[in-house]
């Protein structure tokens, strides 16, 4: 079997080095032909899928890797499909990237292969956050767009997401669509090219700027609830920013200065500029450890709030002082629970708040955000994982009337806020988190007490997240055995507690353990799988769309701090026992 596959691999090698790439490209190829088998057959024993989230992979040569031909020919794909969804219009698309290796080049091809197509192709004239490219394509009335980015992902990898006209992802049915198409298309010779300059100097593409900008920050500072606040505290309130080498190093500050912040410090290293992201392993606000420049600087200056945004910007960790003084990470469930309670309350005191309000939250997202919600006259709403998902609920709430969406956010850190951008958003975001920590400090209160006094008035609520991550060739292979295990012969008890409803997101079904009944949920279509135990706590098991691993959370709830952390620690161990 080994030897099928790498025959096919040298096979396929081969046709990259006989093809029309170039030079470079094939001496690389040459060079795994010749000396690392291994890469050799990562590079090319598939296609890079195109999926929900476009494409995202490692960078390098070869039919599996992000490299200007495979970005060349989801390209071409999504300008097909563009043309026969939109026939008869002039198509218009904007293009945006972030700060990591290659972006300028990937979004250069992308905005020279749709011109080439003969679309209207807005580019941003340099890296700029993810939401601005959503508010772009809305304000500029585009049918799609496109940002090169691998969001949080480590240093080696890109990647591609595509935005339909609403300025949200792509949902599942146009993406399925294109990747059809895709097979279609031969990787060099099937794509449209025409140099970018030329391009730019035929007028076929206008580089957004400054404008854009000022648009899109007048829709962001539209979104301050209350200043008063910020200036009470203003002279002794202090903030630590880090955009982690990325695309928040400009906007985010600006934002924070213009809600009245004085004494903001930008932690200098991490403002750079650099694919590379030397200062940190992972460029990921979700992992406490890339916090260690912003919280040195923080000490230094005495601040009790540090913010850090990913390298496009669409997602927002913060970190806070814990009971002891020493900084502690607050979740992305937990900064949204503030957030949202918060949101509440400033938006009627500010007479801001429309008739029926709505709340979206992700299926794996915590069910304290319900409780906060519904305890305030805020109707709750589930969605599958993926902002694509709750744009589409909150387009379809609205054009019908139900109401109106004030909030949208999922556990892993991402916070959709305002009309203006269809994803998550860290600028928004990052002010009105700032602005709550301001409201709070007002009040004498760190974003650690505020946490512990909803605590009190909502319940002690619990949340983990596992990554089982499973790489490599065979990674796919062991994540879908996992699932289908979980399916075929489901655990009747998990760490002693019984199982009392199993449901599949599948195919949409409910089941009563006890009885073996079976009912129908409203959502179905993903692989998920929910098992609701006898103690109130929820477990969800799911394949990650954009990374190899299978992602388990733990949703649940205790009397007080100590039986919540017990459950946690008691139910991760059994979590532990799925890869064994």
């Amino acid at each position: 079997m080994a030897n099928e596959l790498e025959q096919s691999v040298l096979k396929k090698a081969q046709a990259w080095l006989d093809g029309h790439y170039d030079e470079a490209t094939k001496k690389q190829v040459k060079y795994l032909m010749d000396n690392d088998m291994k890469e050799l057959v990562e590079s090319f024993y598939k296609d890079l899928e195109f999926g929900t989230g476009g494409l995202r992979g490692i960078m390098g040569v070869g039919s599996n890797r992000m490299n200007v031909y495979t970005v060349g020919a989801a390209t071409q794909g999504l300008a097909n499909y563009l043309r026969k969804n939109f026939a008869g219009e002039q198509i218009r698309v904007a293009v945006g990237h972030d700060s990591r290796n290659n972006s300028r080049m990937f979004a250069e091809r992308v905005a020279d292969i749709f011109a080439s197509n003969g679309f209207t192709v807005f580019l941003f004239d340099a890296l700029r956050p993810t939401p601005e490219l959503s508010f772009a394509i809305r304000e500029l009335k585009c049918h799609s767009g496109v940002v090169v980015t691998a969001s949080h992902n480590p240093k080696e990898y890109n990647g591609y997401k595509v935005y339909w006209a609403d300025g949200a992802q792509l949902p599942p049915q146009h993406a399925a669509a294109i990747a059809a198409r895709l097979e279609q298309i031969d990787i060099f010779t099937g794509v449209k090219r025409m140099a970018f300059d030329d391009a730019v100097k035929a007028g076929l593409i206008t580089l957004l700027g400054e404008e854009t900008d000022k648009m899109f920050m007048s829709n962001v500072m539209a979104m301050i609830n209350d200043r008063a606040s910020v200036a009470q505290v203003a002279d002794s309130f202090k903030v630590v920013y880090t955009p982690f080498h990325g695309c928040g190093w400009k906007l985010v500050p600006e934002a924070l200065r213009g809600l009245g912040v004085k004494n903001l410090y930008c932690v200098e290293q991490q403002m750079v500029l650099d694919g590379t992201f030397p200062t940190v392993a992972s460029p990921n606000p979700e992992n406490p450890e890339g916090f260690y420049l912003a919280i040195e600087l923080a000490d230094k200056v005495g601040a009790d709030f540090i913010l850090g945004t990913d390298p496009d910007s669409d997602r927002v960790g913060i970190m806070v002082r814990g009971a002891d003084g020493k900084f502690i990470a607050v979740t992305g469930n937990q900064t949204g629970v503030l957030l949202l309670d918060y949101l509440i309350g400033a938006m009627r005191r500010a007479g801001k708040m429309p008739e029926h309000p709505y709340f979206l939250k992700t299926i794996v997202t915590t069910e304290m955000a319900r409780k906060v919600a519904e305890s305030n006259d805020v109707t709750c709403c589930d969605t599958f994982t993926g902002f694509k998902f709750m744009a589409e609920k909150k387009n379809a709430l609205e054009a019908a009337g139900e109401g109106h969406v004030i909030m949208s956010y999922e556990e892993s850190y991402g916070y959709m806020l305002g009309d203006y951008v269809r994803d998550k958003d860290a600028v928004t975001a990052s002010l009105l988190i700032t602005e709550m920590a301001a409201w709070y400090a007002a009040k004498g209160m760190t974003l650690y007490d505020a946490l512990q006094a909803l605590y009190k008035k909502y319940g002690w609520y619990g949340e983990k997240t596992h990554n089982l991550v499973m790489p490599g060739l065979d990674g796919l292979e062991k994540m879908a055995a996992l699932m289908e295990r979980l399916r075929t012969a489901p655990p009747a008890n998990i760490a002693g507690v019984d199982v009392v409803v199993r449901k599949d997101y599948q195919d949409g079904s409910a089941v009563d353990c006890a009885t073996g009944n079976v009912g129908k949920m409203e959502l179905s279509g993903s692989n998920v799988l929910r098992f609701e135990l006898a103690d109130g706590t929820t477990i969800l098991v799911r394949p990650s769309g954009t990374e190899p691993k299978i992602k388990v959370y733990i949703l649940t709830k205790g009397v007080d701090a100590a039986e919540r952390d017990a459950n946690i620690e008691k139910y991760s161990a059994w979590v532990k026992t799925l890869t064994e």
